[in-house]
């Protein structure tokens, strides 16, 4: 819901720019994301996938818990949903800021490495390559098996001049842009809503908004090319996914 809230607010507001994902593992937020890309802009991904890591510690990390993750199953998801892939960006995502242009992106997703130096880099490219009031997303903020990513959030906070818009139970929302003008309009929609519990708390001098979501009404999801064949006859596709994964895969 968040992320259809603040891509369509940039839309509405005509904040043009690309977006930009670092971790994309098959592909469940990029597919959701890739709805959102306007005319003209761009959208990168990042990820290891299949390839080694250039240091042990990201190396078992990768080993540990993506282990089945390759760049063809990516793609393969994400062609179910979109006809054109995004750029693929296939290394360790300190190469980003080499690639992506300083200041063209207007919302960055970052859920790549847990490993407190690399989330540590990852921020300081989102910042260095979000243009003005852009929006940054950083995954697994408050999980107890990733401190290294809570160190990395709240030490942005603290030192970079990030602002903390929102929080829910997995996600950090924040902009290095004007605070106010969206802090606003979040909190006026949610206001509105009925269906997830919300409330301000004060953080380095700014009232973020701490959400619960877990009752939350979806947004309408992509829909796969493959959808009919649950119900009807099989619809010609690029891919060959088996339909269990793809009614799972934005699902979980």
């Amino acid at each position: 819901m968040l992320f259809d809230w603040f891509l369509n607010r940039q839309r509405t507001l005509g904040q043009h720019g690309d977006l930009l994902e670092l971790g994309v593992y098959l592909g469940k937020s990029a597919i959701f994301m890739g709805q959102y890309l306007d005319e003209k802009e761009s959208f990168t991904v990042c990820d290891l996938f299949d390839s080694p890591a250039d240091d042990a510690a990201n190396d078992k990390e990768m080993n540990k818990s993506y282990s089945t993750l390759t760049r063809t199953a990516f793609e393969a998801n994400y062609r179910a949903f979109h006809d054109e892939l995004p750029k693929v960006v296939q290394g360790p995502s300190h190469v980003i800021t080499s690639l992506v242009a300083p200041g063209s992106c207007r919302f960055v997703h970052v859920d790549a490495s847990h490993l407190y130096e690399h989330v540590h880099g990852d921020i300081a490219a989102a910042k260095e390559l979000l243009g003005e009031d852009g929006i940054v997303v950083l995954d697994d903020f408050r999980a107890e098996h990733c401190p290294g990513v809570a160190a990395a959030t709240w030490g942005a906070v603290a030192t970079t001049g990030l602002k903390p818009l929102c929080i829910t139970a997995t996600k950090f929302y924040g902009t290095w842009g004007s605070f106010e003008p969206v802090r606003g309009e979040l909190g006026e929609m949610l206001a509105g809503r009925r269906d997830f519990w919300h409330g301000a708390e004060e953080v380095a001098g700014h009232s973020m908004i701490r959400i619960d979501g877990r009752k939350a009404k979806r947004p309408a999801q992509p829909v796969s090319r493959h959808a009919s064949e649950e119900s009807g006859p099989a619809v010609p596709s690029q891919t060959s996914r088996p339909k269990s994964r793809l009614r799972s895969l934005l699902g979980r």
